[in-house]
């Protein structure tokens, strides 16, 4: 029978343009969402479902601008990636444009810790595209 380990939330921002955070280029991109499920009731292979929402803005000059979301199990960005997606921003849409993504982590293994952290990034082509809310990052794990 599959049961609920944990469930988790990371809200930075609840409102739409409540923030104003630079998206960094892709070569360095920022984390937007951290959270850590504790799975230490795990009896076999976890499974893991995420979903989340950032809005982000063209810079003040509009130019071609491609957004990637990044989510890997751990800490850092160079941990085990789960998901990854980029988007191109719509030039002729000068507010703020909503990406939602929907992500699954299958037959992980229960970590030592009993933590499992999911870390998200997101990262631009071009310096001047800003995260402007709402933007929340969630995490629900489940064994057999």
């Amino acid at each position: 029978m599959t049961r609920l380990l944990d469930a988790r939330t990371s809200q930075n921002a609840s409102i739409a343009n409540s923030i104003s955070i630079p998206i960094t280029i892709l070569s360095a991109p920022g984390l937007f969402g951290q959270v850590g499920l504790n799975v230490a009731g795990a009896t076999g292979p976890i499974r893991t479902q995420l979903s989340g929402t950032v809005a982000c803005q063209l810079p003040l000059l509009p130019l071609a601008t491609t957004i990637t979301l990044t989510i890997v199990r751990g800490r850092l960005l160079t941990d085990p990636v789960i998901y990854s997606s980029s988007e191109s921003l719509n030039i002729n849409l000068l507010g703020p444009q909503l990406f939602t993504f929907t992500a699954s982590d299958f037959n992980v293994p229960p970590p030592a810790s009993g933590l499992l952290i999911y870390t998200a990034f997101i990262g631009s082509n071009i310096l001047g595209t800003v995260r402007v809310g709402p933007e929340s990052f969630n995490a629900i794990a489940y064994s057999d």
